[in-house]
Order: C-alpha cells, then structure tokens, then sequence
C-alpha cells in the first residue's frame, strides 16, 4: 500500500481551552497542549503534550476510565520496579504515584477487572478495586509461564477478545530460519523448526493459573515477530503488525542489491483467523510490487512468486519501520474519520542503508467496516527530533505505545527518553 508522507501545519492556538466536554467530566480538568505541541507534528486541529517524562524505557501503556496510566517498561527503572501507575494532575500532566512488578517486558492491557502483564517468559494478571486500582501490586497471579526467551524477538505482547481468551506474540528466535542464522547464503531449515514454539501468535485462557505451551492453542504461525497486536472490536478479529525480515542483500548479494534491501520486505498487517498462516520463513511481502514472494533461503531469488497457503496482508507499508504498537481508535473526541481506524506506531528503521533511515512516527491507517480502506497517512511525526536525525537513525525519540484515553485522546509511549505524549483535539 502506497505510504503518504504528507505533513500538516501545526495551529496550536486554535487548541487551548477547547475541550468543554471533558471539562464537565473531569476533576483536574481539560488537557492543554504545550505551546509547542510537545514538538510534535500533527494534523490541523490536533495538539499534543507531554505528559510526563520518566526517564524509563516505557513499552505498552493502558488507561482506565478513570484516567490512571498503567506503564510496561522493558526493563527495571532505578527503584527496581517495572509497572508505572501515573495519576493525572492539571491540564493533562501526571505523576508516577506508584510503582511495582519486577520484571521486565512489553505487553500490558486491562479487561473485565484485571491488569495483565507480561516479562519475555510469562504472563500475570492483578486483581483491580473498583476504581481500576491494583488491589495486591506485590502478588499477581501468573497465568502463563515457561514462554521461549532466545534473546531475539522476545517480547511477549498481549491482547484479549470478549471471550476470555489472551493472545500472546511468541517471536521467532530467527531472522529467515537459515541454518547459520544471518550468515551470507545459509539456506533455510527444512520444516523450519522455529515454527514448532514461535513464530505466531498463541492462544491461551485469560482466568486459567500456570499455563504453558500444552495449555495453549498455536491460534496463527507464519509471523517473524509481532510487538503491535489488538483486537478488532468492529470485525471482531485480531490485527497484527508483523516485523518484517532483514538483510536480503547482506545474505544473498547475488539477487538482491543494497537498495532493494533497503526497500524489502514491506512492513504488514494481517487480520487473522484461527489456523492462519502468514508465510515466515518461506516468503515475504514485496509492497512495491504487492506480491508475496519466496524467501531466498527457500528457492526464490527476487522474482519467483510464493506458493503455498499463506494469507495476504491486508495493509503494507514501507520495510524496516518496526511497528511496535497497533490500536484501533474507538473514541469520540477525533474526527469521524478516525473512528475504528487504526493508529501505528512505528519505532524506526536501523538497516535500511544507504537509504535514509524511516519511521519514529505514528501512522493512521483508515477502516470501514472493519477492513483498511483508502491510504495510510502520517498522524503525529517529528519524534526524532530532525529530519537529519531520522536519516541518520539517531533520533530523540521512538514511538512504541499506544493507548485511548476515556476523554478519547491518544497516548503515545516512547522507549528512548521514557516520554509519554498525549495528543488531543480541539472540538469546533
């Protein structure tokens, strides 16, 4: 799918003291945007602030409706603690007023009374108060354990239906399943093994204590790694961004030269169904010529077609990005348009030399009747900081989380600084 780059003057006095409605309901009242809109870039109409700056690598985020953020950070922060619970104070700002779990991760999601988290080997959940408040912070209960931790793709992103179940990302320990992993043409493993534990998304019970693999179902396979994953409340269905593979060139120099490595493989989202098979490691998606194609180390060589019952993407965008953050918009404050469509967030490009390096922005992707529909266009740009910095790959920034707010403003979670920006709109 074609990727506008399309950017938007910023009108930020247009912004301040706009948001009556959710003024009358909340206490510490409406947000206000920083004067220079956090140094974001955004469409007319919109503004941004920071709401706090941690300090921490801020993965996934939640809110509840009450407002409290609950924050995954990747690792310990300097307290030894993992899980950020921020409280709003005036105009939108929050606090860090508790803190806990010792583990580190990704994935963090609220449903019917829980918090659920995840380390890279196991998944908890804490019972909340009436208020979405963590009533024992210190005693979660762990209802999935013993997950693959290879030390490559091994975040363990979380998301749950309305039926009970968690579906969690079990990235392939591998970049193309070769059997000399990333070395100049090694050829693929035969009925690549990575496959049998990773490499797909896995089902299990969101109330069931102590899970592991055999208590799991393998929902979808096929899928290098998926960090961005959320459930479709219109079409009813789970949506991923999968992380695309690296190093075409670098690998096999004879078929691919060093731009067209930069430009492969395209960076896609699936809408998946039970027993669903995307394709890794066997192909991959060329958006440019939107063809799935055979993977080099299983016979291809650049112009050869896939074959095999693999799904097509329902949504390409440009390689390398690394969308780390999927959310479909449900709420009321933004413009029609963007009501259950889906935001992104891409965390930026390392190896798409000598191209420029691409992506630190949040990308909005429209839907109607819960399939993409129409082109996808840059939403919130300028984390990096620079243009020169998103060439270089040094940027300030990198957007990784995504999350709603009940007034319907957007948070955006950044795992370079720990920033967490929250981005609003100014009713006309």
């Amino acid at each position: 799918m074609k990727h506008l780059l399309t950017r938007y003057l910023l009108l930020p006095s247009a912004l301040v003291g706009s948001l009556a409605l959710y003024a009358l309901t909340s206490k510490v009242g409406p947000p206000v945007p920083d004067a220079d809109n956090a140094g974001l870039k955004l469409p007319a109409g919109f503004g941004a602030l920071k709401v706090v700056e941690t300090g921490a690598r801020t993965r996934h985020l939640t809110i509840t409706p009450q407002g409290t953020i609950y924050v995954k950070l990747a690792r310990p922060d300097k307290s030894g603690k993992t899980i950020l619970m921020l409280r709003e104070n005036s105009g939108g700002k929050a606090t860090v007023a508790n803190s806990f779990g010792s583990y580190g991760g990704t994935g963090i999601c609220i449903k019917n009374g829980y918090l659920y988290a995840s380390s890279e080997e196991e998944v908890f959940r804490y019972k909340l108060n009436e208020k979405n408040e963590v009533l024992n912070p210190d005693k979660p209960e762990k209802i999935i354990t013993g997950l693959i931790n290879r030390g490559q793709h091994e975040t363990k992103s979380v998301a749950l239906d309305n039926e009970g179940n968690i579906y969690v990302n079990i990235g392939a320990f591998s970049n193309s399943c070769q059997v000399k992993d990333r070395q100049k043409g090694s050829l693929g493993q035969p009925n690549c093994p990575v496959l049998d534990s990773a490499g797909g998304i896995w089902q299990f019970r969101a109330d069931k204590l102590n899970q592991t693999y055999g208590d799991g179902t393998r929902y979808a396979t096929g899928l290098r790694n998926v960090v961005g994953l959320d459930w479709n409340q219109q079409a009813n269905q789970l949506f991923v961004m999968q992380h695309g593979r690296d190093q075409l060139h670098d690998i096999f120099p004879d078929m691919y030269d060093v731009k067209q490595s930069s430009l492969l493989p395209a960076e896609c989202m699936y809408a998946l169904k039970k027993g669903d098979n995307a394709g890794w490691p066997y192909m991959y998606y060329d958006g440019l010529q939107r063809k799935k194609m055979m993977a080099p180390e299983y016979g291809g060589d650049g112009k050869k077609e896939a074959t095999g019952n693999f799904i097509d993407p329902v949504a390409a965008f440009p390689a390398h990005m690394a969308p780390n953050a999927l959310l479909f918009y449900t709420g009321t404050m933004f413009p029609e348009k963007y009501r259950n469509g889906a935001f992104i967030a891409f965390h930026g490009s390392w190896n798409r030399a000598p191209e420029p390096q691409a992506g630190y922005y949040v990308v909005f992707q429209p839907f109607k009747n819960g399939k993409p529909f129409g082109e996808s266009e840059v939403f919130a740009d300028n984390f990096a900081g620079s243009p020169e910095k998103v060439a270089s790959g040094r940027a300030d920034h990198k957007p990784c989380g995504l999350a709603q707010g009940p007034d319907g403003s957007l948070y955006v979670s950044d795992d370079k600084m720990g920033t967490i920006y929250r981005i609003v709109y100014a009713k006309k």
